[in-house]
């Protein structure tokens, strides 16, 4: 089995009203900081925003296992931007997970 095979994908879909996109945009680029600082597992992480609407945005992740993806949903920054400053700003929010293919 090669190593990428343990790689974790996850795709997160995100909708806010538009008064709060510019808040949600500023507080994923703070997140994204703090994930590529701290967690050594994470081997990708990008937020996106759809140029045509500012309100809706994708952030794409890599994980070299299911251990680096638990350890980013519990390290304090997860906690505290994402689901303590992040999520109370939106209006949908989708989460898929992937393997990598080899």
């Amino acid at each position: 089995m090669s190593p990428s095979a343990d790689i974790i994908c996850v795709a997160a879909e995100w909708r806010t009203r538009p008064e709060q996109a510019e808040a949600v945009r500023q507080l994923m680029r703070q997140a994204a900081a703090a994930v590529r600082e701290n967690e050594p597992g994470n081997l990708l992480y990008l937020g996106h925003q759809d140029p045509t609407d500012p309100a809706h945005f994708l952030f794409y992740e890599q994980y070299a296992d299911q251990a680096a993806l638990e350890a980013h949903r519990d390290s304090a920054h997860y906690q505290q931007l994402v689901l303590g400053q992040i999520v109370p700003l939106l209006t949908e929010r989708t989460v898929t997970f992937y393997k990598l293919l080899g």
